[in-house]
């Protein structure tokens, strides 16, 4: 049974950092693509990063050089580290894997979901 637990959202100052996990069960993530998209309220969902089976990883702009995706294939998880965070990166953030392996930024391409994490920035 495939499943998706992410875990260590917060409440967090602007300029400050915070790191996601998600840690994947029923399958190995080095085998998949996985990816973070973040939902902000009244928003609709929009894809964050990801990271391919080859270990290439892609970014939506407005965080590049600010955040990073990664995995840890023993601990089967991934990971999303966001520095200099602002209340713009404020949202509920999803954790999700692709069977094909490639780091799409389409939803659609994504066949599981974990539950979400709150992240909260403040001003």
């Amino acid at each position: 049974q495939v499943q998706l637990v992410e875990s260590g959202g917060g409440l967090v100052q602007a300029g400050g950092s915070l790191r996601v996990s998600c840690v994947a069960s029923g399958f190995a993530v080095w085998r998949y693509a996985m990816g973070w998209f973040r939902q902000a309220p009244g928003k609709e969902r929009e894809f964050v990063a990801a990271i391919a089976w080859n270990g290439d990883s892609t970014y939506v702009d407005s965080v590049k050089g600010r955040f990073t995706i990664s995995r840890d294939n023993a601990k089967n998880t991934v990971y999303l580290q966001m520095n200099s965070l602002s209340p713009e990166d404020t949202a509920v953030y999803y954790c999700a894997a692709d069977r094909r392996g490639q780091a799409y930024r389409t939803e659609s391409n994504y066949d599981y979901w974990g539950q979400g994490t709150q992240v909260t920035i403040s001003s």
